[in-house]
């Protein structure tokens, strides 16, 4: 039995996770679950509460979310070198959360077309919208990577964002943007990712004429 499990479905931020466990060069055993079966079954809710992915189990140990399973992974697996190393750790802490906190909640909220008003702002962790793209922005402008010049667990989870969103749309195709999301989708470990997370989307699908 593999020491490492990974819930996931393809057609979620799973692919997040995947791409990190590739970047460690982990072996694991993955488990895709569906969103309206599997993933509610009591045998997942024991593993994860919310019935979401993704989750991996290391050792007997449960990891949701995708910035912790990043940073859990950078740690478990040190010989690839994806931890911050002591000069790095301000950078890397701070926007490996803010990534998932104000980028996530802002992003989400804009994309369903609840943008909060001037006085709504300031309950809002992130203010707002435009106000998270300029942050985004001005981190990355000039910059390889969250850290400077060296690519760690940070950018796997920051860089989904980007990523994602330029892709899907969700957030604008700012130069700074669109340079960072080419340097990261050119690594191998993510296109290695990618391609499984691609297969899988395609044998889900139903046959054509079906």
């Amino acid at each position: 039995m593999a020491e490492l499990t990974f819930y996931t479905n393809p057609m979620s931020r799973g692919q997040i996770a995947r791409w990190m466990l590739e970047e460690v060069g982990a072996e694991y055993e993955q488990v895709i679950l569906g969103y309206a079966d599997t993933m509610k079954s009591a045998e997942y809710l024991a593993i994860n509460p919310m019935g979401k992915v993704p989750a991996i189990v290391h050792r007997g140990q449960v990891v949701t979310e995708g910035a912790a399973i990043c940073a859990y992974l950078a740690e478990a697996f040190p010989d690839a070198a994806l931890a911050p190393r002591a000069e790095e750790r301000a950078a890397y802490y701070r926007w490996l959360f803010f990534a998932a906190g104000p980028v996530e909640a802002a992003v989400t909220n804009h994309s369903i077309g609840w943008n909060p008003d001037d006085k709504q702002q300031r309950m809002a962790g992130y203010g707002s919208y435009e106000t998270v793209v300029d942050t985004l922005d001005g981190e990355i402008a000039g910059k390889q990577f969250v850290c400077g010049d060296r690519f760690t667990a940070a950018d796997v989870y920051f860089g989904a964002q980007i990523i994602w969103g330029v892709g899907f749309g969700s957030l604008p195709k700012r130069d700074s943007f669109v340079a960072y999301s080419e340097r990261l989708t050119a690594r191998e470990a993510y296109r290695r990712a990618k391609k499984m997370d691609d297969d899988l989307i395609a044998a889900m699908q139903p046959p054509a004429g079906g």
